[in-house]
């Protein structure tokens, strides 16, 4: 769970790194869509260290294999709002990344990938990909603070029982 929390982190500081230093000096599609992607593998990880708590105090039997099970799970035994947002999110922007899409004014400012998704046009531009990346930056602290002392401590314990073997 511990490892997981990490792996996000590292993970959003790449993705900021992309949006707040590359996208400055490269303003392409391609820089984007490395944002995305970054972001939606710290969302795995927080995903599946949510899962691990979940498993570890609150009777989940056994953690789904598909993206939108998790999802659905973590909805079910989750009630804070912030989660149920985060996956909408999550799920918004894995089909941003799989979906077929044109860009515009490459090497500009306004760099913007134009996707459809469910039938409505997305944009993904600079200030809307800083504005995923903030929200996931609150949600990364949210999980962390709900999570963290229990996986801190759980992975003392794991690291003392190894100790003795």
């Amino acid at each position: 769970m511990l490892e997981q929390l990490e792996e996000a982190g590292e993970e959003l500081k790449r993705a900021d790194h992309l949006v707040y230093v590359s996208l400055k000096y490269t303003r392409t599609a391609d820089v984007l869509l490395n944002s995305l992607s970054r972001m939606i593998e710290s969302y795995d990880h927080l995903i599946m260290a949510l899962l691990e708590y979940a498993k570890d105090t609150m009777g989940l039997e056994t953690i789904p294999k598909t993206p939108i099970e998790k999802g659905r799970v973590l909805k079910e035994y989750y009630k804070q709002q912030e989660i149920h947002d985060n996956i909408d999110l999550y799920f918004l922007l894995r089909k941003i990344s799989r979906s077929t899409y044109d860009s515009e004014q490459e090497y500009r400012r306004h760099v913007a990938i134009l996707c459809t998704i469910d039938g409505r046009e997305e944009i993904i531009n600079i200030d809307i990909i800083t504005q995923y990346l903030e929200f996931e930056k609150k949600f990364f602290s949210f999980v962390v603070k709900l999570i963290g002392e229990y996986a801190k401590q759980k992975h003392k314990e794991e690291e003392e029982g190894w100790e003795k073997e």
